[in-house]
């Protein structure tokens, strides 16, 4: 649990690529560090099966969840010209947002010479700041379902490197080959996602992450009682985040795919415990 809300975190153990179509944790102090990774080719999208490549003649479409659930927050134009302040972004994480992103990007940088994959565009400087830490050895590749976030994430990073690459992909069916990266990430992703789609991402994160890589997730967490989030922000989530509180009644392991066990699984909570961070070594 978390010794206070704001207190130290608890712990225990554009070029877009069109590729679709052209919360048992471990202790953080005994972890054992993983070995620096070998940078790699660049991943390239690879269809695994005849399914696959059949699937890449067709343009992904906006899920119908996404849709009609999120239309207000990520696909609507207009919905980038609201959230797309970074004091805001941070009001609705309730000041928490610096705090989570930089424990993100702790968990990513001994591993960013290799080959890094952002599942989902975050609103903010997160992906600035992974680019700002990426040495030209480093390959970083974001995906998202929605055009209008990989526009305004192009928009952000201005004079991209040729080592940043953005995707529209579709999270539960990934165009990338298994093994590719050395670090997933899927920042806040999760919570917005129905029980089947949620699993199928985590699947997905697990197969395209390379043995001895890690998937790290941060997201909602369920507090601890004495939090008074717990009972203010449960109305909240129901009315505009419904499927996020599959992420109060269970842990993240929950959607991890029987077929890629991690090898280790380190858990933080953030917040009074309203935040979690997940690390899975492979």
């Amino acid at each position: 649990m978390d010794k206070s809300l704001f207190g130290k975190a608890a712990s225990s153990s554009f070029s877009i690529s069109m590729d679709a179509a052209s919360p048992l944790p471990a202790e953080r102090g005994n972890n054992m560090p993983l070995p620096h990774s070998t940078p790699q080719p660049i991943p390239q999208p690879l269809p695994r099966s005849r399914e696959s490549r059949t699937a890449q003649q067709a343009t992904p479409g906006i899920p119908s969840y996404l849709q009609e659930t999120y239309w207000w927050a990520y696909v609507h134009p207009n919905a980038v010209r609201f959230f797309e302040r970074q004091w805001l972004v941070n009001l609705i994480l309730w000041g928490n947002f610096i705090r989570l992103r930089d424990a993100a990007l702790a968990e990513m940088k001994p591993q960013l010479s290799g080959n890094s994959l952002q599942v989902a565009c975050v609103y903010g400087d997160f992906t600035q700041r992974i680019v700002a830490d990426l040495p030209q050895e480093g390959q970083l590749d974001v995906v998202d379902i929605a055009p209008e976030q990989l526009k305004n994430l192009t928009r952000k990073l201005g004079d991209k490197p040729d080592n940043v690459a953005l995707h529209l992909q579709d999270s539960s069916s990934l165009q990338f080959a298994d093994n590719s990266y050395d670090t997933v990430l899927l920042f806040f992703l999760l919570h917005e996602q129905p029980e089947e789609v949620r699993a199928a991402t985590v699947k997905e994160a697990f197969r395209v992450c390379k043995p001895g890589g890690k998937v790290i997730f941060v997201d909602y967490h369920l507090p601890v009682k004495s939090n008074p989030f717990r009972y203010l922000m449960r109305p909240v989530l129901q009315w505009l985040e419904p499927f996020a509180m599959a992420l109060w009644e269970k842990e993240i392991r929950h959607w991890f795919p029987a077929e890629h066990q991690p090898v280790l699984i380190s858990k933080e909570t953030y917040f009074g415990g309203l935040y979690q961070k997940v690390v899975c070594e492979l």
